[in-house]
C-alpha cells in the first residue's frame, strides 16, 4: 500500500503538553495522514534538556496512547551526534522513496528562526515545511521581513495551501492557524513543577503528570 504522506512532528518534548497534542491531531485531520512525533535527542539550536531522552520518549508514548493516527519515531534517540532535522529528513526520504510528500511541522516561533537552523535551504529538497501557529507569534508572511530579507524570500517564494503539499514530494511551505493559539508552554509547565504549583497539571495528559510525579521529573532538587 503506497503511504499518502509521512508527516514529522520534531520537539524536545520536556515534557509534551496537550498543546502539543492539538497541532498533531489538526495536522493529522487536516492532511489525513499519520503524524509521526519524533523526540529530540540533543537538538543543538536549543538549551540542554531537563529530562532525559528515555523519559521524554516515555512521556510522548504516554501522550498518544490511544490518539487515532498519532505516532513515536525514536529514531533521533539513538543518535551519538547532534541531532539536527535535515540529517532525520535525509533519512526518511531514503526509507520512503521520492515520490511520497514528506512534510515536517514546526512552530510560528520556530518559522521565524529557520534561518539559523543547519543546512535550513536543503530542507526544501527534502520536505515541505509546515508551520502552526503559536501565540506571540505571526503567522503573516508578510512579517518575516523583519526578521531576515532571505528568509521572507523564501516563505513568499515557496507559500501555498496547506491541502497542495501532498501534491508533491517536498519543496513548500503551509500555515496552520490555531486558532485561538494554543498556550501550553513546556517551560512554564517545568517551572510550575519545581515550584510545587499544581498549576501545571492541566496542560499535559494525565498519564504524562503521572509520570512526571511518578519519576519526580521537574521537582526542585532538595538541598544537601
Amino acid at each position: 500500500m503506497t503511504m499518502r504522506a509521512w508527516i514529522g512532528y520534531g520537539g524536545t518534548f520536556d515534557p509534551i503538553h496537550c498543546g502539543h497534542l492539538a497541532v498533531a491531531n489538526a495536522v493529522r485531520d487536516a492532511l489525513d495522514a499519520d503524524v509521526h512525533l519524533v523526540p529530540a535527542a540533543d537538538p543543538p539550536h536549543k538549551d540542554a534538556t531537563h529530562a532525559d531522552a528515555s523519559h521524554r520518549a516515555r512521556m510522548v508514548e504516554l501522550a498518544v496512547a490511544g490518539e487515532r493516527g498519532l505516532r513515536v519515531d525514536r529514531r533521533e534517540l539513538a543518535r551519538d551526534r547532534p541531532s539536527y532535522s535535515i540529517d532525520t529528513l535525509h533519512e526518511v526520504r531514503a526509507e520512503v522513496g521520492r515520490e511520497t510528500p514528506v512534510v515536517w511541522v514546526i512552530g510560528a516561533d520556530s518559522l521565524a528562526q529557520l534561518h539559523r537552523w543547519h543546512r535550513w535551504r536543503e530542507l526544501f529538497d527534502t520536505a515541505h515545511v509546515l508551520a502552526a501557529g503559536r501565540p506571540g507569534f505571526s503567522l503573516d508572511p508578510a512579517g518575516f521581513a523583519q526578521v531576515d530579507a532571505e528568509l521572507a524570500a523564501l516563505i513568499a517564494a515557496r507559500l501555498r495551501p496547506l491541502a497542495s503539499l501532498l501534491d508533491a514530494p517536498s519543496g513548500g511551505i503551509a500555515l496552520l492557524p490555531m486558532e485561538p493559539p494554543r498556550r501550553e508552554s513546556s517551560t512554564e509547565i517545568r517551572r510550575l513543577a519545581a515550584a510545587g504549583d499544581d498549576g501545571w497539571r492541566g496542560q499535559v495528559p494525565s498519564p504524562v503528570a503521572a509520570y512526571i510525579d511518578r519519576h519526580r521529573l521537574y521537582a526542585r532538587a532538595l538541598p544537601a
